[in-house]
């Protein structure tokens, strides 16, 4: 899953998401160098990444892009199922969307000392540029494709993402749909236990 859906999965706790939402720059056990909730989050992370990775429904939405992005083809529904989650936030959440990334980016800056430099480095065009919130739009992931596929210097040609979501966009939202159901029960479960795993510990 991309950003805005680890977010969400991380509960109301600010640090925990905070954690999860780093998660991709925190490698092996340096982890354990982080305040309790943060660390939380991390794990939490890397149990939502291999529950996605090896899901059945996500597989089926990767095979609609293996032939073309190949190994890329998992990023690209990660931002894909990021789309759909924006776009029917009502269904998952109380909170406006865009009340919900105002939040969060304000928390981000509150806890600046603690984010990796590449989070840091990152912040300024998440918060200018509002990624969370324009997720909700197709022209939105398209900007977005766009940028990544400029970091792999326009080898994953990932910007032509946005044909194959507009080809088969009914099938990517039920997919999307089923799926993250099952995700957030996994997601509710997991961090109870990894927080009760650190409630022992102390």
């Amino acid at each position: 899953m991309n950003y805005l859906a680890h977010i969400y999965l991380s509960g109301n706790n600010t640090l925990i998401q905070i954690g999860n939402f780093m998660a991709d720059s925190i490698k092996g056990k340096k982890y354990t160098t982080y305040p309790k909730e943060i660390q939380i989050g991390i794990l939490l992370h890397r149990q939502i990444d291999f529950f996605t990775d090896t899901h059945k429904t996500v597989k089926t939405s990767k095979k609609k892009l293996q032939k073309k992005y190949g190994l890329y083809s998992g990023i690209i529904v990660d931002i894909l199922y990021d789309h759909f989650l924006a776009k029917n936030w009502s269904n998952y959440s109380n909170t406006p969307l865009d009340v919900y990334t105002t939040k969060f980016y304000n928390n981000l800056n509150k806890h600046y000392e603690l984010l990796p430099s590449r989070i840091k480095n990152m912040m300024p065009y998440l918060i200018t540029d509002n990624w969370l919130l324009s997720y909700q739009t197709t022209n939105g992931i398209a900007k977005v494709l766009n940028g990544m596929n400029k970091r792999t210097k326009n080898r994953a040609k990932m910007n032509e993402a946005i044909i194959e979501l507009n080809l088969f966009y009914a099938e990517f939202e039920v997919e999307f749909t089923l799926f993250f159901k099952e995700l957030i029960v996994f997601a509710e479960n997991k961090l109870e236990e990894i927080s009760l795993q650190f409630e022992n510990i102390s």
